[in-house]
C-alpha cells in the first residue's frame, strides 16, 4: 500500500500544519518572501525536532480565497516548499493551496519534490464559501498523469468544511467515500464543520467501513480527544499545534512535543 510505504505505519499517522504568512498579491500579503519562507522553516524545524510524521504547507493566510490563483501563488509555494524540503529531507512533506487548486498544489508538490497534496471538491458539487465548487477528479488525476506526478499521492475531503452540503443531502457521506474511492482517491479526508471543529467519531467509523483505502481526520484533533481518533489512518493537527489553539498564530513547541508524547503512549 502507498500510504503505508511512504509513511512508515497504517494508523495513527500524525500530519502537521505549516500555515504559510500570506502571500504577494494577497489582500493580506505584507511580507517579504524571504522572511515568509524563514517563517515556513522555522515551523517545519520544530515539527521535525518534535518527532512529528509528516507535515503539508497551505496557503491558509491568503484569505479571502478565490478560485482564480494566479501564477504568482504557485511560485512563491514551490519556492516554500522547496525550502522546507531542503529543512526536512526525510519527512514526508504535502501541500494544498486554497481554494481548490488542485493542479497547481500537483505542480508545485512536482517541483519541490513532495509527496502528497490535500485536494478539495474531488468528488460532487458543493457550494463553499467561495462559491461553488465543481468536482475535479477526472481532470485532476489526467493532469498528475500528464506531468508525470503519479508518485504524488492525492488525499481528498470529502463533506468539506465551510461548506454547505444541501446539494448532496441525500448522498450519505459513506456514499460520499464510496464514489472518491471509485475515481481513484488515494485517501479520504474527514472534517468538522470548520477549521479546527471536531469531526465525528461516528463518521470516521462510518467511512472506515465504507472504503478500503486510508481515512485521515482533518480537522478539530487536540491533546484531549486523541483516544476517539487514534484508529484513523492519519490525523492532520493545525489549530492545536498553534499558541492558543488558534490556526493564525505560531506553532507552539511544547504542545507539538505535549501532543506527540501522549500518541507515542497510545501507539504502544
Amino acid at each position: 500500500m502507498k500510504f503505508l510505504k511512504l509513511f512508515g505505519r497504517l494508523k495513527s499517522v500524525v500530519i502537521g500544519m505549516i500555515h504559510v504568512k500570506a502571500l504577494p498579491g494577497t489582500p493580506l500579503g505584507c511580507m517579504q518572501m524571504s522572511r515568509i519562507t524563514e517563517e515556513a522553516c522555522r515551523e517545519a524545524e520544530i515539527y521535525r525536532d518534535a518527532g512529528i510524521d509528516a507535515v503539508v504547507i497551505e496557503n491558509m493566510h491568503d484569505i479571502p480565497y478565490s478560485f482564480s490563483v494566479g501564477p504568482e501563488v504557485t511560485a512563491c509555494l514551490t519556492a516554500v516548499c522547496s525550502a522546507v524540503r531542503n529543512i526536512c529531507p526525510q519527512l514526508p512533506l504535502g501541500v494544498q493551496i486554497l481554494s481548490s487548486a488542485n493542479q497547481q498544489a500537483l505542480a508545485v508538490a512536482l517541483a519541490s519534490g513532495l509527496d502528497f497534496i490535500r485536494a478539495e471538491g474531488f468528488v460532487f458539487s458543493h457550494v463553499a464559501d467561495e462559491g461553488l465548487l465543481n468536482a475535479c477528479a477526472g481532470d485532476l488525476l489526467r493532469y498528475r498523469k500528464q506531468i508525470g506526478a503519479e508518485h504524488v499521492q492525492i488525499f481528498t475531503d470529502i463533506k468539506k468544511k465551510h461548506s454547505s452540503h444541501a446539494l448532496t443531502s441525500d448522498v450519505s457521506i459513506a456514499e460520499t467515500a464510496h464514489a472518491a474511492e471509485f475515481f481513484l482517491s488515494d485517501g479520504l479526508i474527514v472534517t468538522g464543520a470548520a477549521t479546527g471543529q471536531q469531526a465525528d467519531p461516528r463518521e470516521l467509523r462510518e467511512v472506515s467501513k465504507s472504503v478500503r483505502i486510508p481515512v485521515l481526520i482533518g480537522s478539530g484533533v487536540t491533546y484531549d480527544n486523541i483516544e476517539s481518533y487514534i484508529g484513523a489512518n492519519g490525523m492532520i493537527v493545525g489549530s492545536h499545534f498553534k499558541e492558543g489553539g488558534h490556526w493564525a498564530s505560531a506553532v507552539d513547541p511544547e504542545r507539538v512535543k505535549r501532543f506527540m508524547g501522549k500518541i507515542r503512549e497510545l501507539r504502544q
